[in-house]
């Protein structure tokens, strides 16, 4: 069962995160017709076990919270009737003034997050929230103790200001290893969701998402949603594989 991960849904931003909206309609109307779109919630009890979903099944995520979530991907997402789940870095929620400094590329105009009122209208379209940690700081680089911090506070500040449970957590940049996931653990997750770039072992607090960038359009997205493709994603040959399309893409760029 491929979870995908998008980022940003924006025209205006040139980046490998930011997907323009017309292409996300495209891949939302592909989604609809070629693919069953379940909710994050509906697939939770049977993440790491995907045979227990029917083939073909898909979930939708998205990281960062940036703004455009709701001024462009909201809509298109509900015109095409799918769920999805979008994950908030906690400090934004409180913190309005705070600058993105996560991201190596940012636009000329300063990025804006998701404001408290706009993740309330989203969840109250049927958008599900989880953590991105509390400052999106790489979690590997910190102590375990601080780790565990971050998180907890991450998980009490939304559950302050969204009035819900928060029990899901996507790790900033995708990375996490055993002293993260022990700390996310302990800081009242069930379930994280990764990006790696090799195969790892699956478990509640390790599950694999599938990355959704920029030059990803509707052929990429057919193959990133195939079993064949969650396959290679967990074999041995995959960073390889990985390596040999990164090359190619740059003698096309050069």
């Amino acid at each position: 069962m491929p979870i995908l991960c998008y980022h940003a849904v924006d025209e205006a931003w040139r980046s490998p995160l930011a997907l323009p909206a017309a292409v996300f309609d495209q891949h939302c109307a592909w989604l609809r017709a070629h693919r069953r779109v379940v909710s994050l919630a509906d697939a939770a009890n049977t993440m790491t076990d995907a045979s227990r979903l029917p083939r073909g099944t898909a979930v939708l995520t998205f990281d960062d919270g940036f703004q455009g979530l709701y001024t462009d991907a909201l809509p298109i997402l509900l015109k095409h009737r799918l769920p999805a789940t979008i994950f908030v870095v906690a400090d934004t929620l409180t913190s309005t003034q705070r600058p993105v400094d996560w991201i190596d590329d940012p636009p000329t105009e300063p990025l804006k997050t998701l404001s408290r009122a706009q993740v309330l209208e989203m969840m109250s379209a049927g958008i599900t929230v989880g953590s991105h940690s509390n400052t999106h700081r790489d979690l590997t680089a910190l102590s375990e103790d601080e780790c565990e911090r971050d998180l907890r506070a991450s998980r009490e500040v939304l559950e302050d200001q969204l009035g819900v449970p928060i029990r899901w957590l996507a790790y900033p940049r995708g990375r996490h290893d055993e002293r993260v996931r022990r700390a996310a653990a302990r800081a009242g997750f069930t379930h994280g969701f990764a990006l790696p770039e090799a195969p790892e072992p699956m478990s509640a607090l390790a599950i694999p998402r599938v990355g959704i960038w920029s030059h990803d359009g509707l052929s990429a997205l057919r193959v990133k949603t195939t079993n064949w493709y969650l396959a290679l994603r967990s074999s041995r040959a995959y960073p390889l594989a990985r390596a040999v399309r990164q090359l190619g893409r740059r003698r096309v760029a050069a």
